[in-house]
Parts: C-alpha cells; sequence; structure tokens
C-alpha cells in the first residue's frame, strides 16, 4: 500500500477520508508544541488571551528537537508520547485544531473530542528522528523562545513520514491491532 500525499492544513474532505492504519506523507505547515508549551496555551485561554498562532485547521507535532548540526535546519526531531497532551488537547481541538503527531495511546476524552471536532491523530515513528528531521525544510521560533526546545516552533515539512492513528470518526488503529492479534491467537492457550 503506497503512501497517500497529505497537504497540511488538511482539506477537510480528505481529512474525513482518512482511515486509521493509512501510511501518510506529510507536506506543508505544522507547529511544534510538547508539555510546557500546551501548559502555557492553555493558561493563556484561561485568562481570555489568544493562542500564539491561529490554531484553526493546523496540525501540532508533538516534539523537542535537538539543536542543529552545522548546515542543518533541526537536530534529530522524534516524537514524544501524546498522552502528555492529553489534557490540554480536548479545548484546542474545539478551537479548531484537526492534526496531531506523536507517539502512543490517547484518552478516551480526547478520541471523544476528535470524533465531535473531525480530527485527526498520526504517529511518526519512535526512534527515527534523524530520518524524520530529512523532511523539515525550514523551522522558526514563533513562541515561548524561553522554553528551548520546548518552545512552539513553525515547521515547513515535505513527505513527513507518518500513519493514521486515529481517525475523525474515532477508529483507533491499536485498538484494531490488539483485536486482530487476539483474534488470531484464540485458542493457543
Amino acid at each position: 500500500m503506497s503512501a497517500i500525499k497529505v497537504t497540511i492544513p488538511i482539506e477537510e474532505n480528505l481529512l474525513l477520508s482518512l482511515k486509521a492504519g493509512e501510511r501518510v506523507l506529510l507536506s506543508g505547515t505544522i507547529y511544534t508544541a510538547r508539555d510546557a508549551a500546551h501548559k502555557r496555551m492553555s493558561e493563556a485561554l484561561e485568562k481570555g488571551e489568544d493562542l500564539p498562532f491561529n490554531i484553526e485547521g493546523q496540525t501540532i507535532y508533538y516534539v523537542g528537537p535537538t539543536p542543529a548540526k552545522p548546515g542543518q535546519v533541526i537536530g534529530s526531531a522524534g516524537p514524544t508520547t501524546s498522552g502528555r497532551m492529553d489534557k490540554y488537547t480536548p479545548s484546542l481541538l474545539d478551537r479548531g485544531l484537526k492534526g496531531m503527531i506523536g507517539k502512543g495511546y490517547r484518552s478516551k476524552e480526547v478520541i471523544d473530542s476528535m470524533k465531535k471536532n473531525k480530527a485527526v491523530y498520526f504517529a511518526a515513528i519512535g526512534g527515527s528522528g534523524a530520518l524524520i528531521a530529512r523532511s523539515i525544510k525550514t523551522m522558526e521560533v514563533i513562541a515561548y523562545e524561553d522554553l528551548g526546545p520546548e518552545a512552539i516552533y513553525k515547521l515547513t515539512v515535505r513527505d513527513f513520514p507518518a500513519v493514521v492513528i486515529i481517525d475523525s470518526n474515532g477508529t483507533d488503529w491499536y485498538q484494531l491491532g490488539k483485536q486482530k492479534f487476539n483474534d488470531q491467537n484464540a485458542g493457543l492457550d
């Protein structure tokens, strides 16, 4: 199965057509944010302040990139565990966030919010930060520079490899995989 080429921000019809388990190559603009940046964005929203970028229709990559070596745009840029952002995610989805990239499971609350807001969750392969970095063409700090690698960066990516883990209908590829494994191994005890 070949990968689906996806331009970010994702056009709504394409977003709705993506299915759990499909491989994608993402190209366009994505934003980075980890725990500390999510906490600050949440605090800003609680105070009635604007977010540092227009989140509507955007995709956030859960990454804290390492410093770039000479001649590179970015250092290693592997995903971090997405569950650490779960307490902040529903409010961002309610404000128009449409895509998230990370690794690991998401909570029921996040999945329910994704279904309600028609968003997708992609997984990048953990341990492949150097490979992923090759797909990042530009990087610019746009907010919370004092957080270092946890600042919010605007990235331009081309053919960023990922897998749709949870689609806009809430279908979870991790759960499908577990069920398939259990079904195939039933009665082997």
